[in-house]
């Protein structure tokens, strides 16, 4: 009973992570890394309060996202991140924050009090992605939770849609 118990309810945190799976037995089209190393243990909130003071002296927006390394959604953007293409933007533009938010779709969350500071407050899946400003405001609220589905994406499109939220007047509702 526990054992079924507990495959279920991986099963539901898995699927929450994305929208389309990996298909099975094929090889990722997307790089892959692990970067939400942050636990319960880090002060993930002093980190993106870190990266606004930073976007504060630079101009740059502060590009936080939220995810697990259990999620390959999570894994493929932040692997796209790391590629020389989007390591010229991300340098260029954003002052970047992971923030492991652990397994919220089972209750076993981290660092959810820094999605509600910017005004989410359900993660409906992983990776959840913010933009916000030096002045601390979500610059795409319409779109932050979209992003659970990164694995499935193009890296055209990934990298298309964070050079528009990189200099987008604001785009939230």
């Amino acid at each position: 009973m526990k054992r079924s118990l507990l495959a279920l309810l991986l099963a539901a945190g898995l699927s929450a992570c994305t929208t389309t799976p990996a298909p099975a037995g094929k090889a990722a089209d997307y790089p892959q890394a692990r970067a939400y190393t942050t636990s319960a243990d880090t002060d993930a909130m002093a980190e993106v309060d870190a990266a606004l003071a930073a976007a504060q002296t630079s101009g740059k927006r502060v590009l936080i996202a939220m995810g697990a390394n259990w999620c390959h959604d999570s894994r493929a953007l932040a692997g796209w991140l790391e590629t020389p293409r989007f390591a010229a933007l991300i340098a260029e533009q954003y002052e970047l924050v992971y923030v492991n938010v652990g397994m919220p779709q089972t209750g076993d969350a981290n660092n959810l009090d820094v999605a509600r500071r910017f005004g989410i407050d359900v993660l409906e899946g992983t990776p959840t992605v913010m933009v916000v400003s030096p002045e601390g405001t979500l610059l795409n609220r319409d779109t932050a939770k979209t992003w659970r589905n990164a694995a499935s994406r193009s890296e055209d499109a990934i990298f298309e849609e964070l050079a528009l939220l990189a200099r987008a007047e604001s785009v939230a509702d």
